[in-house]
């Protein structure tokens, strides 16, 4: 029989041992920083079942894409983010063009259409937003729908039309039509919209309720912003559609993720994409936030067009580009829409 003090000993001994065990399985838990322009409110859940999946442990920063951006440019190489997932392609292909990101697996995007994959190899969308038109059915006939963006600028609009310059996706809208149009015709068309009297709102929720109240006839927005409204008012007095098919009023913008150059845990980042772009992740972004799938292999949200028209009525525009947002801003102001 063992002595009080050798008991004690080997008591001592075997906790010893667990406390080392648990502290070298705690060690073999890997982790991987992400840096996050998408909310946390939206994007937690998601981020805790592929810890949940994985065993991979995700450190978080949030903060605004831009700023995130503009923070993995200054950080270069002593970045400690292994992934950024940003709000807008623009963000993305700035730290492309900066030699920050890695080219991803080719089979990570295989079978994803050309409209959500950086040309680059560097990025991939996880969901898109649309641009659409969005106009009252009561006050606007058959007759009356543009078929293109830029017949809002015929005098039959005038007054008629709301936009909002100084927000975000807007200016990502400008900045497609300037790499698709060039500066001149795009400087032509802000101009005209002035001249036309486009009423000016905030942001987009204030241009669907100002159709809602009579103020506007018409404004181009993003997809989800009168789904808001209609799922708490199913008979809300606007309605929405795409323009003619593969008109840079039908811009499909999307949030992204690429994996830092600098990482030292590119498997463990790959899975956290390949996560993104699996069924369960698509269906989420597709039934819980009213964003397009980049996958087909989901079932529709009933709200939203089908993942073929949406390709359909897609422009063919290369993303990566969208980065110069200085030169949107200093176009804007020149035609005084700012």
């Amino acid at each position: 029989m063992l002595s009080i003090s050798r008991r004690i000993v080997c008591v001592a001994i075997l906790a010893s041992l667990t406390v080392a065990a648990f502290g070298a399985a705690s060690a073999e838990v890997e982790e991987i920083t992400l840096y996050s322009g998408r909310g946390e409110s939206l994007v937690d859940p998601l981020i805790r079942r592929f810890e949940s999946e994985s065993g991979i442990r995700v450190r978080v920063r949030y903060a605004g894409t831009a700023e995130l951006a503009v923070l993995l440019a200054e950080e270069g190489e002593r970045t400690p983010a292994d992934l950024f997932w940003g709000q807008d392609a623009g963000a993305l292909g700035s730290l492309a063009a900066a030699g920050l990101l890695a080219e991803l697996p080719a089979q990570l995007v295989d079978g994803i259409p050309d409209i959500y994959v950086s040309t680059t190899g560097q990025w991939v969308a996880t969901s898109g937003r649309a641009r659409v038109l969005a106009y009252s059915p009561q006050r606007v006939s058959a007759e009356e729908q543009p078929a293109s963006v830029f017949d809002l600028t015929e005098p039959r609009y005038r007054s008629r039309v709301g936009w909002a310059p100084t927000n975000g996706s807007f200016q990502a809208f400008v900045t497609a039509m300037r790499v698709a149009y060039g500066e001149e015709l795009t400087l032509q068309w802000l101009r005209d919209m002035r001249a036309n009297d486009t009423q000016v709102y905030r942001n987009n929720t204030a241009l669907v309720e100002a159709i809602a109240a009579g103020e506007i006839d018409f404004t181009i927005t993003n997809n989800y912003y009168l789904l808001r409204f209609l799922a708490n008012e199913p008979d809300y007095p606007v309605q929405q559609r795409f323009f003619d098919d593969r008109d840079i009023g039908n811009l499909v913008n999307v949030a992204s993720v690429g994996v830092l150059r600098s990482s030292n845990r590119f498997d463990a980042a790959v899975q956290f994409v390949e996560f993104l772009l699996s069924p369960e992740a698509q269906q989420y972004f597709t039934d819980t936030v009213n964003e397009y799938p980049v996958i087909a292999e989901v079932p529709p949200n009933a709200a939203l067009e089908s993942f073929q028209r949406l390709l359909s009525a897609s422009p063919r525009i290369d993303l990566d580009s969208l980065e110069d947002l200085q030169g949107t801003l200093e176009l804007l102001r020149q035609s005084g829409a700012l």
